[in-house]
C-alpha cells in the first residue's frame, strides 16, 4: 500500500532529480562539409551551458558537454543548429542513472526542466543510458509524425507547455 501510494505521488507530481545531463549526441541534418560543420560549432559553442563539443564529421554529429551547475536548454540547442542554416536530425541525452524508477507519462524534473517519459515499460534505470528528445523540431518529420500519433496517450504532447508555462521535452529511451 505504502509503495503504491508513493507511486501515485511521483506520477501526479513528476521526479524530481537533483542531478542534470552530462553531455549529449547533437546529429545535425544538412552538413556537406567542414565549413558546415564548423559554421555549426561556433554557434553551439555561444551557449552558457556547453562545457566543450566534440565533433564526428563522418556522422554529421557533435558531442556537447555540460557545465554542471547550469541548466540545459534544448530548445536553445536546437535554435542556435537552425541560425546556423541546419536542422536537428537527433538530440540523443546520455547520463547515468542509479535507481531511478519510470513508466508511462513520468516526468523527470531536472534543472527548470521537465522530461516525460513516453512508450517506456515500467523500470529502475541502472547505469548509462540514451534518452532522445522526440519532439518537432529534434528529429525528421517523418519520425516526428510517428511520435505524434501519440498525442491521444499522453497530456500535453500536443503543445509542450504545463498549464503553468513549464517546458516539457517528451523522451524515449534508446
Amino acid at each position: 500500500m505504502n509503495k503504491l501510494f508513493s507511486m501515485l505521488i511521483a506520477l501526479l507530481l513528476g521526479i524530481k532529480a537533483g542531478a542534470q545531463f552530462a553531455k549529449a549526441e547533437l546529429q545535425v541534418n544538412g552538413l556537406t562539409c567542414s565549413m558546415c560543420s564548423f559554421a555549426t560549432q561556433k554557434q553551439l559553442q555561444t551557449i552558457e551551458f556547453i562545457d566543450s563539443i566534440g565533433i564526428d564529421l563522418n556522422y554529421a554529429t557533435f558531442i556537447l558537454y555540460f557545465k554542471t551547475d547550469v541548466a540545459v536548454n534544448s530548445d536553445l540547442i536546437r535554435s542556435k543548429v537552425e541560425d546556423a542554416g541546419f536542422a536537428v536530425g537527433s538530440l540523443t541525452f546520455i547520463n547515468s542513472f542509479t535507481g531511478l524508477s519510470v513508466e508511462n507519462n513520468v516526468q523527470l524534473e531536472l534543472k527548470k526542466n521537465l522530461y516525460q517519459f513516453m512508450e517506456v515499460s515500467s523500470q529502475t534505470l541502472n547505469g548509462e543510458l540514451r534518452i532522445r528528445i522526440i519532439d518537432k523540431g529534434f528529429l525528421p518529420e517523418r519520425e516526428f509524425r510517428k511520435y505524434n500519433k501519440l498525442t491521444t496517450k499522453y497530456p500535453y504532447y500536443k503543445t509542450g507547455k504545463t498549464p503553468e508555462g513549464i517546458r516539457i521535452y517528451h523522451i524515449i529511451i534508446i
